[in-house]
């Protein structure tokens, strides 16, 4: 069943958020043969965030014809196109979709949830399959320098020349691929889902007008008995908040798989709504008459038919829900939900950044001023920082008058060691910040920069936009 428990604490000291626009979501912005999962209702296979498929049987492989969003473009096979030479290159496509997708100008009720978090899951994919193949070609570099000495090493910008892969100037979402399907592909999933909900109806003879809790019943049958969805606990690994690896694998957060239900719920015209309560999100079918959704009928209510057990778990804020308390929750808006999906990830994905050093958080740096320099950089994943910072970019379009995701991403960008990114975020928040104190500090913080940004041209004048796994 559905019940999102998910942390959305902020990612610096606990603090009220400060924002210059209200919204639900900018309270809570915080915090090798690869396998993918082919589900088929007669067996299981085991999956991985990318890849190639394959059974668990001793079958021949069949290999797919692109398994990860790298080639980004189908027609980046086509050797006469442009080749990129960073991995902005690669995601800037999948980024211009999602910024499109999610305009100010666009209607809220426009706005496409399950289309916008497959942007968001192909620009990260692209991300990783690039610094994958980077790191590849680094080394067999390596390698031949170790056999012969004599010959010449190429250059980083010289290897990211040589990356056979190439950038169409088309942003068509057709083209766009992640794990082998495009989006068009895998919407049509949640079609597919929708319409064995439909079958699974008519086998009860009943229809998508019937009773509510006959049509919720049937949801579930289909997403959790017959397609064997489940979610896991405790968002730990990356794959599990992103909707195409739910999808595909079956696994993933309560909160995607709350998305997931309002997704298909939408296409059968039964509108699900829902809100954050503490750190669950909570859903639950649009009624005129809340107190329906709490009556008992064969043991359960509807409200707990959708939301699993959370409803009735003493230690969830659920559990003191009534009809009249839900009308006073902020229903959250396309838009919010797709803030709720980003914070998500940058929170999983800063606490694998942050897995080398237990303790750390982004706001440590500034109780640590003297000792600020660019020897006594703390031991972080550099991919998975990546990752949060391009979650943190893109929920900052989403909400660019959210100032504390600014400063976050300030300090982000400071353990990046990309300076002048950061000094641009900190100093905006510092134009506008509340607290003088924090400000104060902040200026202090700022001014070191600056000396890092010149001791670090000083010493690398070149730069490079590749990450390394270390």
């Amino acid at each position: 069943m559905l019940c999102a428990s998910s942390s959305f604490a902020l990612l610096g000291p606990a603090s009220a958020a400060m924002t210059m626009a209200s919204s639900p979501v900018s309270r809570f912005v915080g915090f090798g043969d690869r396998t993918t999962l082919r589900y088929d209702h007669d067996q299981r296979r085991r999956c991985s965030w990318t890849g190639i498929e394959k059974k668990m049987n001793p079958a021949p492989r069949i290999r797919t014809a692109s398994a990860s969003a790298y080639p980004l473009f189908l027609n980046q096979l086509n050797k006469a196109s442009p080749r990129p030479r960073t991995y902005k290159e690669v995601t800037k496509p999948a980024r211009k979709m999602f910024a499109r997708e999610i305009s100010t100008q666009s209607k809220d009720s426009e706005i496409s949830i399950a289309k916008v978090l497959l942007y968001i899951a192909a620009e990260d994919e692209a991300f990783l399959a690039f610094n994958r193949k980077m790191d590849a070609k680094s080394l067999v570099r390596e390698k031949e320098n170790v056999q012969d000495k004599s010959a010449p090493s190429k250059t980083d910008s010289e290897e990211r020349e040589s990356v056979q892969s190439d950038q169409s100037e088309t942003d068509s979402e057709e083209l766009l691929q992640l794990d082998g399907k495009s989006i068009p592909e895998w919407l049509s999933e949640l079609d597919a889902i929708s319409k064995e909900v439909e079958a699974e109806l008519v086998s009860r003879r009943m229809s998508c007008d019937s009773d509510p809790v006959q049509v919720l019943e049937a949801v579930n049958a289909v997403l959790f008995d017959l397609r064997g969805f489940k979610r896991t606990s405790i968002a730990l690994d990356p794959k599990d908040s992103y909707l195409h690896s739910v999808l595909n694998c079956r696994c993933g957060t309560a909160f995607l798989f709350s998305v997931i239900y309002i997704e298909v719920c939408q296409r059968l015209g039964v509108p699900i709504v829902g809100a954050r309560v503490g750190e669950e999100f909570l859903i639950w079918p649009k009624t005129e008459n809340p107190e329906e959704l709490f009556k008992t009928t064969s043991g359960q209510s509807l409200f707990g038919m959708v939301n699993g057990r959370c409803v009735d778990d003493p230690r969830s804020m659920a559990s003191d829900l009534t009809g009249k308390s839900l009308l006073d929750l902020d229903i959250a808006t396309n838009r919010d939900i797709i803030g709720i999906a980003l914070a998500n990830l940058i929170r999983v994905h800063w606490r694998r950044a942050s897995k080398p050093s237990p303790g750390l958080m982004l706001t440590s740096p500034l109780s640590q001023l003297n000792n600020i320099n660019i020897s006594s950089f703390p031991v972080l994943r550099p991919q998975d920082l990546r990752l949060a910072i391009a979650a943190a970019e893109r929920l900052l379009i989403l909400e660019p008058h959210n100032l504390r995701l600014r400063r976050d991403l300030g300090m982000m960008l400071y353990y990046s060691r990309q300076y002048t990114d950061a000094i641009q975020e900190l100093s905006i928040y510092i134009a506008f910040a509340f607290d003088e104190e924090e400000a104060n500090v902040l200026k202090l913080f700022v001014a070191k920069l600056h000396l890092l940004r010149l001791i670090s041209s000083l010493k690398s004048p070149l730069g490079s936009d590749r990450l390394t796994v270390p």
